[in-house]
């Protein structure tokens, strides 16, 4: 089978940091799908993995990247009771195992959803990662409850709104019942996050409380952190209300004061989406019901896919091409390749 992986971790532009692979096709086990990859999707992830690694080392087998795939199940496990060969699906995937830049990919069921049917494949790789991602912080590490009745008058701040977790946890909050405000410094940015549900944006470049307070909102029960969480640190424990809620996905480069929260009993936590596959937790299916209810919500027209640049087909080239597009930091949604070359 076609795969896309490395032999050793290089800086993009080298023709090796990404190359074109044959490899065997694999065979599903126990509770496993086979699947026949249609599209995936570029996450931060890709390049921090591909950056980050040991600059020493050589990968043997090569290592193959990607968390955000759509395709068409092959085959399936022994063990397998959710799925059927022919059924479209989408998801985000488990970092301890190979990636799904392959045109055959193998994927715990439990991890899987159903693909949105309104969507194609390409549309519907663009959300897994940042759909479940988005809705475990908002709903489990947040504790935002769904009914927007008990969300009246509360207002969630969502730092970098226009990246491709922000898109999603715009919609979902707003539907949620939240007043939205997003942080967005560039036209384009601040424009697309409207479109996607804000109802106010800030500038993340500027302190958060003085533009807050213009706005009616001085301080903010929730706080959803996407972006640089040592340049934001201060400004969120200065914006969260008494007893608030602040949550990130990145962790910070140096120590940040954590007993600056005290005072405030304010409650810090981190997301990530990789730790229900990552550890087996007990709960590991959750990850399968997030995935078909926002394929619910996609098919009923409540959240629009966050796709914003199309590749073809998947090569290492456009791979390359598409690592060097995240690398430059200022991506609107989200970048997707699609198709095998035949």
């Amino acid at each position: 089978m076609k795969a896309v992986g490395l032999y050793r971790y290089l800086p993009i532009d080298d023709p090796e940091s990404l190359v074109d692979l044959e490899l065997p096709r694999p065979t599903p086990e126990g509770r496993d799908l086979l699947v026949r990859v249609k599209a995936v999707s570029v996450n931060p992830v890709d390049i921090k993995t591909r950056k980050r690694g040991p600059k020493d080392k050589v990968e043997e087998p090569p290592r193959i990247l990607g968390w955000d795939a759509a395709g068409v199940v092959e085959a399936v496990g022994p063990e397998s009771a959710l799925f059927k060969p022919g059924d479209e699906v989408y998801y985000a995937g488990d970092i301890t195992r190979p990636g799904c830049d392959s045109e055959f990919h193998l994927i715990d069921e439990r991890i899987v959803g159903h693909k949105p049917k309104s969507l194609d494949f390409a549309e519907a790789a663009a959300l897994p990662l940042t759909s479940l991602t988005a809705w475990e912080a908002l709903f489990s590490r947040l504790g935002v409850t769904e009914q927007p009745a008990e969300n009246q008058g509360k207002s969630i701040l969502i730092i970098n709104a226009a990246g491709g977790v922000g898109s999603i946890a715009t919609q979902l909050a707003r539907r949620a019942g939240l007043t939205v405000i997003g942080t967005a410094s560039r036209p384009e940015s601040i424009q697309w996050a409207k479109e996607h549900g804000t109802d106010y944006t800030i500038d993340h470049h500027q302190p958060f409380a003085p533009q807050l307070k213009a706005l009616g909102n001085p301080t903010i029960p929730y706080i959803f952190c996407l972006n640089n969480l040592d340049q934001h640190w201060d400004h969120m424990v200065e914006a969260i209300v008494p007893q608030g809620k602040i949550c990130s996905i990145v962790s910070p480069q140096n120590p940040v004061n954590l007993g600056a929260l005290m005072g405030k009993s304010a409650t810090f936590a981190w997301e990530l989406m990789f730790t229900r596959p990552r550890f087996q937790t007990a709960d590991m299916i959750e990850q399968h019901h997030i995935l078909d209810i926002v394929a619910s919500l996609v098919d009923a027209g409540e959240i629009k896919t966050t796709l914003t640049q199309r590749l073809s087909p998947i090569n290492a080239a456009n791979l390359r091409k598409a690592h060097a597009t995240l690398e430059q930091g200022s991506m609107i949604g989200k970048l997707v390749l699609e198709k095998f070359p035949e």
